[in-house]
């Protein structure tokens, strides 16, 4: 993968929630550039999992942490001595944040502000970038894609402690990595990234859409479907990741510049319901059944849509793949893994990154080579 021009070749990176579905492929992706990984995190979060099957343990160097621990996060980071910090670590989950609201604002808020803290202290960071969520947005329900000057809110507790954790990297920006004093006082640069719902091969996480097909489809059990109308930005996690990738290289070079909240998400055609998902992924599939069901009461946002205006502008980034591809994508990995006895999962997902690489490259990244 030359699209980087060999930037992360031997860099090191300090990557938290390694263990989580999007931080295994960021740690994969890192490794094949040739960087030096320390990931930070709670052990893995559910059997199977992305980071075990890939047996990232043995290819990074993996620490076993709580983001909440900031004794032992600082240890591990003055120990690394990172250039760059991906901070992805995080309660995830919208539905979880209702029955455990203490922990999700413990471990997105404390978890945001210890990393900040401590890049403050050790000076070898030169880029920091916090994965927040498109949900940080105060969701009024409109046909309107939300830009990152958008108000920030949240209904649920999830969505509240990440609008809370873009509040405090915006504070920090402001005033202790102030791009006025970038090159003076600090060399440090800190962007938040706020993405839309990603899907991918690798993913078990419990009341997750994807996730809950696929394993209705491997038991042969039909597919339950709570909100069957709710629309969302969907896109492969590959996106993401590589516009992750791709801002950090560009706020190492000049931190002045790339200091900000850029929203990463998919083409606003590609924007889909629930149900539409469900029946695609069916289709890739090959067979299988669904039904709607609402479970309970839970509020959860209908109508989310992401404007990547400002990262098409300034970053020159725009999404590789649409939406019918990153199904075709996640379903194809998924059957490797179930239905192929024989299958090299490592290298089938390293050719999946690979054959989306070749892709940004014909794309945003081809003028940076």
């Amino acid at each position: 993968m030359n699209c980087f021009q060999n930037f992360y070749s031997k860099k090191k990176v300090f990557i938290t929630g390694d263990t989580g579905f999007k931080g295994s492929w960021l740690s994969l992706m890192l490794k094949e550039l040739n960087a030096n990984v320390t990931g930070y995190s709670l052990e893995p979060p559910t059997v199977p999992c992305l980071f075990d099957i890939l047996k990232l343990k043995d290819k990074i160097k993996h620490i076993a942490g709580d983001v909440r621990d900031k004794e032992k996060l600082l240890h591990s980071i003055k120990e690394t001595e990172p250039d760059i910090i991906f901070h992805l670590a995080a309660q995830s989950l919208v539905r979880r944040s209702y029955s455990e609201p203490v922990l999700t604002y413990e471990t997105n808020l404390l978890g945001t502000l210890n990393i900040l803290e401590l890049s403050r202290l050790v000076k070898s960071v030169r880029a920091v970038v916090i994965i927040t969520s498109d949900k940080c947005y105060e969701n009024k329900e409109w046909i309107f894609a939300y830009r990152e000057n958008d108000a920030l809110g949240g209904y649920d507790p999830y969505s509240s402690s990440k609008a809370c954790a873009e509040l405090i990297s915006a504070a920090y920006r402001k005033s202790f990595f102030n791009t006025d004093d970038y090159g003076k006082s600090h060399k440090t640069a800190i962007a938040t990234v706020r993405a839309g719902n990603i899907i991918g091969g690798g993913d078990w996480t419990e009341d997750r859409l994807v996730p809950d097909i696929i394993r209705s489809l491997v038991e042969d059990k039909e597919v339950l479907i709570r909100n069957p109308d709710s629309i969302r930005p969907w896109q492969h996690v590959l996106e993401p990741i590589t516009g992750y990738l791709y801002l950090a290289s560009l706020m190492y070079k000049d931190g002045k510049i790339f200091s900000d909240a850029f929203n990463f998400g998919p083409n606003s055609n590609d924007i889909l319901t629930v149900e539409d998902v469900v029946k695609k992924a069916i289709k890739a599939w090959g067979k299988g059944s669904y039904k709607i069901k609402k479970v309970d009461n839970l509020h959860e946002a209908k109508f989310l849509r992401l404007d990547t205006g400002r990262s098409q502008f300034f970053l020159n980034w725009k999404p590789v793949y649409n939406v019918d591809q990153a199904i075709d994508k996640t379903i194809r990995w998924y059957k490797e893994y179930y239905q192929n006895k024989n299958a090299d999962i490592y290298n089938f997902t390293v050719s999946q990154m690979h054959d989306y690489i070749k892709s940004a490259e014909k794309s945003y990244l081809e003028w940076i080579k």
